[in-house]
């Protein structure tokens, strides 16, 4: 099992390169304009918890999921080449809510000054 310090570097490295690769590599429709905001690995590295979110929103969380899943053995070989671990995690998408939750949070904060 690696130390919490170990455990967060692997974590914020697996961000970065799957980030890149959506940017770069990825050629399905389903799977741009998307963010990576979160990665969570247990500590068994047995499984990586991957959140993510769209620009449009959580319209397309359905189709984004879907298409992350279907193109998870894809990523985890890539991710598996790029960062050195015995084991590579498996994948587990899931849809982030936290940017439309902050963004209706500051559209309830901008009511209550234009309020005041």
């Amino acid at each position: 099992m690696p130390t919490g310090i170990r455990l967060h570097r692997i974590q914020d490295r697996v961000r970065q390169e799957l980030s890149q690769m959506l940017i770069r590599e990825t050629n399905d429709p389903r799977l741009k304009n998307i963010f990576v905001n979160d990665v969570k690995i247990d500590k068994e590295l047995a499984f990586a918890h991957i959140f993510v979110s769209a620009v449009e929103g959580a319209s397309r969380s359905a189709e984004i999921l879907e298409g992350l899943e279907s193109a998870s053995g894809f990523f985890r070989r890539a991710l598996a080449a790029r960062v050195e671990l015995r084991a590579f995690p498996r994948l587990k998408f899931h849809w982030d809510p936290t940017p439309e939750n902050a963004d209706h949070i500051e559209k309830v904060l901008a009511g209550l000054r234009e309020k005041k």
